[in-house]
Formats: C-alpha cells, sequence, structure tokens
C-alpha cells in the first residue's frame, strides 16, 4: 500500500470554520462510500461543531496523566489498528502530552500517511514555523506551537478558509468562538480588525506563493518553456544607460493595465564581474523601480539576449520591454544583428516591446585620444620603439641573409607586440608604421628606399600593419577593462561600507561624507547648506585646493586634497547621487517629526472649538429663554412657574459657569495657545478620580482593572475628563440593574480602557455620527449634564497620540475603546508639553 494523501486546511485564525469544514467534508466523504473515521476534534464548546461529528465513527481517545491532570490525545495505535481509508485530525501543531509517542501531532500524522491512511487535517497560519516572528509583530503573541515548513509544503492538497474579519468579529462577539466571559478579552487583543486583517493577507500571500513555486515545478518537471500567462508579468532589461527611466515607466504602465501585474527590472553583467553601464544611472533606476512597487534583479552572463529571455522565462513573464539600440546603423550594418534582433527571435511566445528613446541611433563617433593606460605606460611605449626599434634593426641588418625576411617581419611583429603590451595603441600604431617602412627601406627590394617591387610585398606590409593595430587595441581594451573592474571593486566596497555604517547605527550622511574622504585620500569633506554645515570630516589643508561639487538642488559637496581624476569623477556621482537621496530621506523625517505635534495638539484644539459652539449654546439659551420670559410675563406668572422659570435658568447657568471653569481648566489656554501635557499616568489614578466626579459607586459602574497594565503616556486632566463623559455616556443608555463595566488591558505597546455598557448599542452605519458634537440619539434633557461630548472626548485622545473607538458588547450593547501608548519604562519619559499657536 503506497503513502496516505495529506489535505490541509488553512485559516487565518481561530473561529473562521477550518473543524467545521473538515467534518463537513467527512460526512459527505462517508454518504459517498469513504471509510471515514474521527481519530480527533476540538469542539472548544462549539453546539454547530459538535452536532457535526455526530453520526460519524469516533475513535475513543487516549488519557494521559500529567502534574495530577488527564489530557486527551489522539490514541494514534488505536487508529493504526483501526486503518481507516480517511481519518479526521484536527489542530496539526498540536504539542503532544508528555510520554505520548510523538512529540507533535504532526509526527503522529506522518506516522499515519506511512501507513497508507489518508489525513484531512486543520491548522492556522500563526502555526507554521518561519513565520512566527511576523505573526508576532502582529499580533503581539509569541507562538510556542509550530509546524515546521516542510510538513506543510509536502501536503498533496491545502485549502485555505477564508472569513471576512468583521465577520470573524461578528462571530467571536455572538459567542459562537468563545464563551462569554473570554470575548471582550479576544477582540481587544488577538481579534483586532487590524490584526485579522494581516493574519488573513498572510494567508493568501503563503498560499499564493505555494501556488506560484508549484505551477513553476510541474512547468520544469514537464519540460514546458511556453509562457502560461497565470497574471501579467513584465521584465524590463535596463543596460545602465539614460533611456532606462523610459522604459521602466513604459513597463510599469504595460504592468498596470491588469489586476495583480508584476513589474521585474533586469540588468545583465559580463562574467568578469565588469558592469556593463553607469553606475549612477542603474542606482538611480534601481531606486526608481521600488518606487514603481517592482523588483530589481542581476544576472550574469556574456550572452546578453540569450540571458534576458532565459530570465524572463524562469520568471514566467508574458512581456519584455527592451530599448531601440543605440548604436548608428553604420555600425550595425558593419556588426550585424544586435540584442533587439536577437531578444525577438529567441523570445518565442513573449511579446517584444521595443521602446524608442532620446538616445537611440547614436552618431559615429571617432575613437578618443588617449586610452586606459596612463601617461606614464604610454611615454615608455613611445620609448620602446624609439630605442628598441633601431637597435633591432642593426641586429637583424648584421645577421641579414637571402632568406631572412620571414624572420625580419616577425622580429619587427614581436616588437609591434611588447610596444603594445606596454604602451598601448597609439605607442604601438606608431611602431607599426615605424617598422613597416624600415623593412621597407632595409630589407625589401630595391634596398634603400621606400618603394616596393613586388605586390605581394605591399600586402604582406599592410597585413603586418593591421595586425600590430589590432593586437594594441586588444592590449588597450583589457587594460581599460582592468581599470573599470578596480573602479567597480572600489565603488562596490565604498557603498557596502556605508551601508554596513548605516546598519550599525552611523548616520546615512555622517557615513557617506566619512567614507569619502577615506576613498579618496583627502584631508577634509564638508556637506554644505549654504553656509551651514550639515556634515563634516577631518581637518583642513590649507595648502591643498578646495573643490565644490552640488549635490541635487539644496547641498554641496566641498573636497579640500588634490583633484581627482576623470576616472574618480564617476565614483564621485554615484556617491552625490546618494547624499542627494539621505537628504532627503532626513528632510522628510524632520518634517515628519515636527508636523506630529502639531497635528496632535491641532486636533485638540478643534474638538475644543467645535465644544464652544455647541456646548455654550444651549444652557445659554435655555437661560436667556428663562430669563426673558421672567421679564416679559412679570406679574402675570403663577409662583410655580416664576420658581420653574428660576430653576431653569440657574441650572443652565450652573451648567455654562461648570462648562467654561473644566474647558479652561483642561485647556490651559495661554495667550490663544493649547498644550497637551503628558507624563507618565496609571490608568487607576484617572479611573477612580472620574468616578468620584460622577458620584457613581459601585452598584452603578464595575472595575475590572488588570494589575499588570504599564502606566501610560497621557496629560492626565484632559485623560480624566474623556473617562467622566464616556462613563457619563454608558450610564444614561445602559438599563438601570446592569452596571457598566471599566476594564483596562495591555496588548503589545498599547493599554486599552474599555467603557462596556449594556444599553441599546450603535448600528454600525451610524457609528461615525457619535463623535458630530453633541449627537445623544434624540437626546434634549438639559438636566442630566452636557459633558464633553464624543467629538471632544475623540480629540483629546488624538492629541495625546491614543485612538477611541465603538465596538460592539457581546450579547448587546457598546464599548468605547480608548487605547494609549504604554510605557514600560516611565523613568525614561520626560514630562513633555506640545503647543499649538
Amino acid at each position: 500500500m503506497g503513502r496516505g494523501r495529506l489535505r490541509v486546511l488553512l485559516g487565518a485564525a481561530p473561529g473562521v470554520g477550518k473543524t467545521f469544514t473538515m467534518l463537513e467534508e467527512g460526512r459527505r466523504l462517508r454518504d459517498e462510500g469513504a471509510d471515514v473515521v474521527v481519530a480527533i476534534v476540538e469542539t472548544h464548546g462549539r453546539s454547530a461543531t459538535a452536532a457535526l461529528i455526530e453520526g460519524l465513527e469516533t475513535l475513543p481517545r487516549r488519557q494521559v496523566a500529567h502534574r495530577g491532570v488527564d489530557l486527551d490525545e489522539m490514541d494514534l495505535p488505536a487508529v493504526l489498528k483501526r486503518r481507516p481509508g480517511i481519518a479526521l485530525v484536527d489542530e496539526l501543531a498540536h504539542t503532544n502530552a508528555p510520554g505520548s509517542t510523538n512529540e507533535k501531532r504532526w509526527q503522529d500524522v506522518a506516522t499515519l500517511l506511512d501507513a497508507g491512511i489518508d489525513v484531512i487535517t486543520t491548522v492556522n497560519i500563526q502555526h507554521i514555523e518561519s513565520l512566527g516572528d511576523v505573526v508576532q509583530q502582529i499580533t503581539g503573541v509569541p507562538q510556542r506551537e509550530t509546524i515546521p515548513d516542510r510538513v506543510l509544503r509536502s501536503a498533496d492538497q491545502i485549502e485555505v478558509i477564508d472569513l471576512d474579519p468583521q465577520a470573524l468579529r461578528d462571530r467571536l462577539a455572538g459567542g459562537r468562538i468563545y464563551p462569554a466571559e473570554r470575548v471582550d478579552a479576544a477582540l481587544s487583543n488577538y481579534f483586532r480588525l487590524g490584526n485579522l486583517t494581516a493574519l488573513r493577507e498572510l494567508a493568501l500571500l503563503w498560499l499564493a506563493d505555494e501556488v506560484d513555486t508549484a505551477l513553476k515545478n510541474y512547468r520544469t518537471e514537464h519540460g514546458i518553456r511556453s509562457t502560461w500567462e497565470a497574471r501579467e508579468r513584465v521584465v524590463v532589461a535596463l543596460t545602465g544607460g539614460p533611456e532606462g527611466e523610459t522604459l521602466l515607466r513604459r513597463g510599469a504602465r504595460i504592468a498596470a493595465r491588469s489586476s495583480g501585474g508584476e513589474l521585474l527590472a533586469v540588468h545583465v553583467t559580463s562574467q568578469d564581474g565588469l558592469l556593463q553601464g553607469d553606475p549612477q544611472n542603474l542606482a538611480q533606476q534601481r531606486a526608481l523601480v521600488e518606487k514603481l512597487g517592482g523588483s530589481y534583479h542581476q544576472v550574469v552572463g556574456d550572452d546578453i539576449p540569450r540571458s534576458l529571455v532565459d530570465f524572463a522565462r524562469g520568471a514566467n513573464a508574458t512581456q519584455l520591454v527592451i530599448g531601440v539600440s543605440r548604436r548608428s546603423r553604420l555600425t550595425a550594418a558593419l556588426t550585424g544583428p544586435g540584442i533587439g534582433s536577437t531578444v525577438i527571435r529567441e523570445s518565442g511566445d513573449i511579446d517584444v516591446h521595443i521602446v524608442s528613446h532620446a538616445s537611440a541611433g547614436g552618431k559615429l563617433r571617432l575613437p578618443r585620444l588617449g586610452g586606459a593606460l596612463s601617461l606614464r605606460r604610454r611615454a615608455a611605449g613611445f620609448a620602446i620603439a624609439l630605442i628598441g626599434g633601431p637597435l633591432l634593426s642593426w641586429a637583424l641588418v648584421s645577421l641579414r641573409t637571402e632568406d631572412s625576411i620571414t624572420s625580419d617581419v616577425l622580429s619587427y611583429q614581436l616588437l609591434v607586440v611588447v610596444v603594445a603590451l606596454v604602451g598601448g595603441i597609439w605607442p604601438a600604431l606608431f611602431a607599426a608604421v615605424l617598422s613597416g617602412l624600415t623593412l621597407d627601406f632595409l630589407f625589401v627590394e630595391p634596398l634603400y628606399t621606400v618603394t616596393i617591387a613586388e605586390p605581394l610585398h605591399l600586402l604582406a606590409i599592410v597585413l603586418y600593419v593591421v595586425i600590430a593595430i589590432l593586437v594594441s587595441f586588444v592590449v588597450d581594451r583589457a587594460a581599460r577593462q582592468t581599470r573599470a573592474a578596480r573602479r567597480g571593486a572600489s565603488e562596490a566596497e565604498l557603498l557596502a561600507t556605508v551601508a554596513g555604517s548605516v546598519l550599525r547605527g552611523a548616520g546615512a550622511v555622517d557615513a557617506l561624507v566619512e567614507r569619502t574622504r577615506e576613498a579618496f585620500g583627502l584631508a577634509r569633506v564638508r556637506l554644505l547648506d549654504g553656509e551651514t554645515v550639515l556634515a563634516e570630516s577631518g581637518e583642513r589643508d590649507p595648502d591643498a585646493p578646495l573643490t565644490r561639487v552640488a549635490v541635487g538642488e539644496r547641498a554641496t559637496l566641498e573636497l579640500n586634497g588634490a583633484d581627482l581624476a576623470a576616472s574618480e569623477q564617476r565614483l564621485l556621482a554615484v556617491i552625490t547621487a546618494q547624499l542627494d537621496a539621505a537628504l532627503e530621506h532626513s528632510d522628510l523625517a524632520e518634517t515628519a517629526s515636527e508636523v506630529e505635534p502639531l497635528a496632535a495638539t491641532d486636533k485638540v484644539r478643534s474638538a475644543l472649538l467645535s465644544a464652544l459652539s455647541h456646548d455654550l449654546r444651549r444652557p445659554l439659551a435655555a437661560a436667556t429663554a428663562a430669563v426673558g420670559g421672567l421679564r416679559t410675563a412679570g406679574a402675570a406668572l403663577s409662583p410655580a412657574d416664576r420658581a420653574e422659570l428660576l430653576e431653569t435658568a440657574d441650572e443652565s447657568l450652573g451648567t455654562l459657569a461648570g462648562l467654561i471653569t473644566d474647558l479652561l481648566d483642561v485647556s490651559r489656554l495661554q495667550a490663544g495657545a493649547l498644550a497637551v501635557a503628558t507624563q507618565p499616568v496609571d490608568a487607576i489614578d484617572v479611573i477612580l478620580p472620574a468616578l468620584d466626579e460622577l458620584g457613581t459607586g459601585p452598584d452603578h459602574v464595575a472595575l475590572d482593572l488588570a494589575a499588570d497594565v504599564p502606566p501610560v503616556a497621557a496629560d492626565p486632566v484632559l485623560l480624566q475628563r474623556v473617562v467622566v463623559n464616556l462613563v457619563a455616556n454608558a450610564l444614561r443608555h445602559s438599563p438601570d440593574d446592569v452596571p457598566v463595566t471599566v476594564t483596562t488591558s495591555s496588548f503589545g505597546d498599547q493599554v486599552e480602557l474599555r467603557v462596556i455598557d449594556r444599553g441599546p448599542g450603535i448600528p454600525p452605519e451610524k457609528r461615525g455620527d457619535v463623535f458630530v458634537p453633541f449627537q445623544r440619539l434624540g437626546d434634549t434633557d438639559n438636566s442630566v449634564g452636557l459633558g464633553l461630548g464624543l467629538a471632544l472626548s475623540r480629540g483629546f485622545v488624538e492629541g495625546m497620540r491614543g485612538t477611541l473607538t465603538p465596538e460592539d458588547t457581546p450579547g448587546g450593547g457598546l464599548t468605547m475603546v480608548v487605547s494609549l501608548p504604554a510605557l514600560r519604562d516611565p523613568a525614561a519619559h520626560p514630562d513633555s508639553t506640545e503647543e499649538t499657536a
């Protein structure tokens, strides 16, 4: 009997319906005649899940005693003895009780598979070993029970059991996942909407990657080289030339035409590691790829068209974007088909886009005078030609015979090769012409004249000069590539050193300035913004010249030391581009840090202005109406009516005076500026005074305050006003016989204060309305007090860098959640005041 098949039902979180789906599938397979048994299923008290087990054969569990507690585990020997066709095994990542056959349940499942038993099992995304750190960052909860990735990847079938995050929260709030006493904590911690959304995305992306890998493996195993357009993948070929930006933007537009399109940029380097393009252009284009949402790749290959096509096929690309050749028509005619033509011929079913650009069709240019060799080496080449030529001629004339013409030609050829090796193309060309003339004058009949009697001798001398030129060209090109390799290594080393400095905590700007001074051996390097020194390294040498290089549009790099060679200017251009990007990043970070406190206090100021415009209007209008009634009616009023009007005026004016006093106390308005003074605050130090202010006790408000909650960074006066308002609202809408509950808890780097009522609640579509100033769901009773309003409360909380959100109370009602930053080390957080002028 062969190995059994493994089918895994993967979920983003508990409660999405994995076990329910597994049992439904078991019942379906049983009805179709399959031999299905329930090896182990955890119902977690869910009646709907337990109902599905009825009618399915269920094997007894094995009791394991551990530390005085009886634990239920799957009875592996019993399952093996029963040998069903299909076993339903819940919770694949479960850790077995000590003394079990295997430590982990996934090992039990492997045993069943080896015995030829098919298994259907369940697991959540947080239990995958490689995703443990990611899940902990999302949820703040470390995962102790995990399964190796290889176990899941070896499954024959993986299905994601998907459920909308809000639907899952509704299911939890309805008591269909956890008991009622656990619902509140779950909603405020693991089952936050953001957490569930991130976990859902993680599960879907993990499965999508697995599907993509499976597709690649299938195509490889079956030798399928044609492109399967499961999704649009656009590969853009970069040469390092200025046309790269045009090609990338065109490729991004092509990828954006279809949903889920991918953009990949690739640059091909030669086997010797030399870049065939401008490093500065490549660095800028790589940054552009990332901005466009694509990925950058670099491959090695001497056959550029074949390397491009192979990469595109490996990525299962559907489109390949390349630029029009920069060669002139004459060069193309002499050298044959270019990269574009070869790519089109090799691409097969991959669509190739050849994009025109400003650099297309370059003009014919003569080679530059001077080469990659230094002036000293070129001078040495000329010297060898001038000295070695006459000496060689003297020696050959002394040994000349009738048959020595062949050795004479080869000797001069050797001289040209030596000159080329030392001095490059121009000394070698000089030596070739000089030795050609010398051969004709001294060794070719008629002697001692610059004439040639035999046409074959003329052809031999011409070929000799051509060969000398070609050899010198090869030597010059090799020297140029050697210098380029050294430059590339220097650039890579410099940039790697800078990256390492940044990763170790050094600022990018300071690290770049320091490495620039070291790389070029300069006395001092300064980065200037006008006359302001942004970064500096080294001491000035008064005898050395100063050179200034522009860094973007705002800064200047001042170099104090020897002038840089032309080859070093290229590396300097890469550094200035990196400096410009680092300065831009620094400016954005500084701007964000300046705007954040202004935005926070501006929210509070806006909330205060809203409160003033709404809170003052009602008591002022009521008092005005009461006083106006007393003045107009006068003696016509009965004593009871007069007393009622006076009472209304007194109550409204008292409310107005209290409101103004509270606003002045909490806002600390000084000369039109509102300050938010944050300091370490214990939640209990705010909650108890707030309850005292409301004059309420344990009959109306129940406290459930966690003992291990850290302090929060908050303004105690503002936070107390928020608690007063939330509790007052909760008391107003809760039934008289059901107390309001106030709880505190910590989760990750946040502390949550929850005010829970059992009132009518608020429909989700109307929750945004409650934060409009003084929305009381139709309540207009002037006697209950106005408070500060939920709009003001939210403004205060957001001013303290927190959030105020409404949630459903399980079983009915509304829960207002105040979330504030936790202070794990209060001593490290000094009191601070932020103002908005």
